[in-house]
């Protein structure tokens, strides 16, 4: 057998096992539109606490969107203002002064940023201090991130969910936006990659240690969070959603899916912007290692890259097995391509999706080797040593 007819066997045999062997995370099914869950008996205390960082320009949608909550027990609404420069604190204070919730809201003027921390926890550990400082301290928490909007009956189902499962975290992977050109081409991706990194089939399975969150909409059990360290123990981790979820597992059963509940306030005007976000944690993924970058170089070479190559340029068993592989490839897209509503079509972009994301990969490292890694509203967040 040639080295190009193994090449192609072994690409085909890749999306053979994705498509069988890992959790079915391409199926999308995890949904919580999908379930039929029966409201508590009783409805517990929740705190949403927001971090904002010049945000003023989606605050007051997103304050706005959680002061409209339709929650039958008590709520109440912490916005942690992280130093901006742009009026977002009086921006969310309009808003809820709009909708006659003023006393619901509390703006914290957020504390300097101490060493060893990322910006956004350190936000976080203070609205979750204030939090659970009151007299009576709520049952959950939601996390929720400043540019995310939330339909009336979103926290509504959260805690019914956890409340009827016993999950010590409940996460949507808020819906992104998904209307211009780059937006198509690299967000579905964004999802599908993530969804196969966390199969969410296994993040719920309560015997398998896999653990996963989306950081833009956590629910969380406060006694679990306390349990688990507390927002303190990820404080210097880039991707704290995953770090935290991973905690928050060893308390409890979590549960992660997908919703329209919960969408992104903020659009991605080029590929560029969409690059940044991604490059911001890629390198982190990988824990920082030059040995896993270069392997996962070569892995997209051998997944993504090869099966189009040889099916084009290809002879005999070589193109046919590079043909399944993109073919299965292609398939295995179609899920979240119906998700964000794109033409099926786009299935057959995934390998020059792939490449895009593999040079982001790349960029990631070479930031955190300048001193620039996991920059966030101007602040460079990578704890790490050079390459």
């Amino acid at each position: 057998m040639s080295w190009d007819a193994i090449v192609g066997v072994v690409a085909f045999a890749i999306w053979a096992y994705l498509l069988v062997g890992r959790g079915g995370f391409w199926l999308a099914r995890e949904r919580d539109d999908r379930d039929n869950i029966p409201a508590p008996t009783r409805w517990p205390s929740v705190t949403v606490v927001v971090p904002a960082r010049n945000e003023a320009d989606v605050i007051g949608q997103s304050i706005g969107s959680l002061l409209a909550q339709d929650y039958p027990g008590p709520f109440r609404v912490v916005l942690v203002d992280d130093d901006s420069d742009d009026g977002t604190a009086t921006a969310a204070r309009q808003a809820a002064e709009t909708l006659g919730q003023g006393p619901r809201l509390e703006v914290l003027t957020g504390a300097k940023l101490p060493p060893g921390w990322t910006g956004k926890l350190w936000a976080l550990q203070q609205g979750v201090q204030h939090a659970t400082a009151q007299p009576e301290a709520p049952d959950y928490l939601l996390l929720t991130d400043a540019d995310i909007g939330h339909s009336p009956d979103n926290l509504r189902n959260l805690v019914a969910r956890a409340e009827h499962e016993g999950r010590t975290l409940v996460s949507l992977m808020a819906e992104l936006s998904c209307a211009n050109r780059a937006e198509a081409f690299l967000i579905p991706a964004f999802v599908f990659f993530f969804q196969m990194l966390y199969p969410f089939a296994w993040v719920a399975q309560r015997k398998r240690k896999l653990a996963a969150g989306a950081g833009g909409c956590m629910l969380m059990r406060r006694d679990a969070l306390e349990r688990a360290g507390g927002i303190a123990a990820v404080r210097s981790e880039i991707i704290d959603d995953c770090a935290l979820a991973r905690r928050l597992k060893q308390q409890g059963p979590i549960w992660l899916g997908l919703t329209r509940r919960a969408r992104s306030l903020r659009p991605y005007g080029s590929f560029r912007q969409i690059g940044r976000m991604i490059s911001r944690s890629a390198y982190a993924q990988l824990g920082y290692s030059p040995l896993l970058l270069a392997g996962t170089v070569a892995g997209m070479m051998l997944t993504y890259f090869a099966p189009p190559l040889l099916a084009i340029l290809g002879e005999g068993l070589a193109r046919w097995a590079g043909l399944g592989a993109w073919l299965l490839m292609a398939v295995s897209f179609q899920p979240m391509l119906r998700f964000y509503r794109l033409s099926p079509l786009w299935g057959f972009a995934l390998p020059a999706i792939a490449a895009a994301y593999t040079a982001f990969t790349v960029d990631s490292a070479v930031a955190v080797w300048r001193g620039r890694g996991g920059m966030w509203k101007g602040r460079a967040q990578a704890i790490t040593g050079g390459p």
